[in-house]
């Protein structure tokens, strides 16, 4: 299209030139101009999601969700794609089974982001704001709630929207004899959130009543002061050890954490020392329980920091005092970083073989995949009915999703095994359909394995730097002409 074409021009155009001469009236002029061009905009990557699925790309790409279709083909993260599919679902014209124009669910926020009125974020917060409304409430309360934070967003910060929206909400239902127990199921949910640099995570979300008086008793008798104490090797840790009254007196006096680190210890405490895993059963053939990989080279220094099979990490010494009491399991690996021979002559992984390849692999290999080890099966990457053998060298791991990937037909990935010269010799090459990458170059998944790919990176700067140096040595010291003799 010539819009498209004038648009990618004229950010061009904008990026080359120097902002510099202008006035600061012509400059604030130019930034608000540009960031309202900018909110338009979204309303445009709303179209590209409703058409992306009524052309079904994802379908044909062979991927099952709109979101993962954008993230493999635009190399977006997940939730940026997410995000996006969520706000066409809302701001997007909908069209009835009939062929009917519907209109966007949120016509108000739509109209006003379309003007470049609103941001991204005041519709996300306003979307957040009604989807919490009662489910009793009004089509005409709903309209007017949504009527009312809109034409605040045109004029003010999204930050202040949260607390407008509890003023709706007390307006709505003043004493919460609306909110129903479908609202409340509706409403709940717990959030693990990634883990970050320093090893910590976030956990937010919002319980049911029923939760609320279960985890209560829970941290009534494993929070108290002295129960669950790391720092104290004399606390005491189980419900048997809690009936020792004489102790758990002199470590309450020993105890100096806050509340919400006894609550925190008292969860690890519980789940530790308190559930049988043996009751919890099996997960793809393992056992319920942290599984934990490491270098023999980690454990020799007690320095670095382990990784799980849900994709998290522990340090050395914490992931030691967790492995204390447990059954050791052993993991041979060769110069690659990939286990030796481990041959089954059955068609389905034994657990030791899944336990290697956990170890090995970390998570799905499909290039882009972030699924740990925990949700990912053992495939074969030459079918067993193809007569590939049930042998670690032909074995990999794959989530439900990628692994349902797999086929001979149009569309399907395939997955080989990367020669002994190649980069990666011994891992998991896929190869994507021609819709995805018209190449067919088997490729791997660095995801799992973020200290390799930094050490490649590394190397590449390093190369870099030395062709860099060794010609500005060469341009400061140019070699004398040679001397011909007469």
């Amino acid at each position: 299209m010539d819009g498209a074409h004038a648009l990618v021009a004229a950010v061009h155009t904008l990026c080359e030139e120097s902002l510099y001469p202008l006035t600061d009236d012509e400059f604030a002029e130019m930034m608000a101009e540009v960031e309202g061009a900018m909110r338009r905009l979204e309303t445009v990557k709303h179209r590209f999601v409703a058409d992306t699925e009524r052309r079904s790309l994802a379908d044909q790409a062979g991927f099952r969700k709109t979101h993962i279709y954008f993230e493999r083909t635009l190399r977006l993260s997940h939730a940026e794609a997410l995000a996006r599919v969520r706000a066409a679902e809302r701001l997007s014209p909908q069209i009835s089974k009939q062929g009917e124009d519907l209109g966007p669910a949120l016509p108000y926020v739509a109209a006003a982001q379309r003007e470049g009125a609103i941001s991204a974020d005041h519709a996300r917060r306003i979307a957040w704001i009604i989807k919490r409304l009662p489910e009793i409430t009004t089509d005409a309360e709903r309209e007017n709630a949504e009527r009312i934070l809109t034409e605040y967003a045109c004029e003010g910060s999204p930050d202040v929207l949260p607390g407008l929206g509890e003023e709706i909400m007390c307006r709505i239902d003043p004493d919460g004899t609306l909110t129903t127990e479908k609202d409340r199921q509706r409403r709940r949910g717990i959030t693990l959130g990634k883990q970050r640099v320093d090893g910590m995570s976030e956990l937010a979300g919002e319980i049911t009543p029923e939760l609320r008086a279960v985890l209560e008793a829970l941290l009534a008798k494993f929070a108290r002061p002295g129960m669950c104490n790391p720092e104290d090797p004399e606390s005491p840790c189980t419900a048997t050890a809690a009936d020792d009254i004489d102790a758990l007196a002199a470590a309450a006096q020993r105890d100096t954490r806050t509340s919400a680190q006894r609550n925190h210890d008292a969860l690890l405490g519980f789940l530790r020392f308190d559930v049988d895993s043996t009751q919890l059963g099996t997960h793809r053939g393992l056992p319920v329980a942290a599984m934990i990989t490491m270098t023999i080279d980690e454990v020799e220094r007690a320095a670095g920091v382990a990784t799980t099979a849900t994709g998290g990490t522990v340090s050395i010494p914490a992931a030691l005092k967790l492995a204390e009491g447990s059954r050791p399991w052993l993991a041979i690996f060769d110069g690659a970083g990939l286990p030796l021979h481990l041959g089954r002559g059955r068609r389905l992984a034994s657990p030791a073989q899944r336990l290697a390849l956990i170890a090995a692999e970390k998570g799905c290999t499909r290039p882009g995949c972030s699924a740990p080890a925990s949700l990912a099966a053992v495939h074969h990457v030459t079918e067993y009915a193809k007569m590939g053998a049930t042998d670690i060298e032909n074995l990999t791991l794959a989530c439900d999703s990628c692994h349902a990937l797999i086929h001979d037909g149009p569309g399907g990935w395939k997955t080989v095994k990367l020669p002994s010269d190649h980069r990666f010799p011994g891992r998991t090459g896929w190869i994507a359909p021609p819709a995805v990458d018209s190449t067919g170059t088997p490729k791997v998944n660095q995801r799992h394995h973020i200290g390799e790919q930094l050490a490649i990176e590394l190397a590449k700067i390093h190369v870099r730097d030395a062709i860099a140096a060794k010609r500005h040595r060469a341009r400061l010291c140019p070699r004398a002409p040679s001397r011909t003799n007469h």
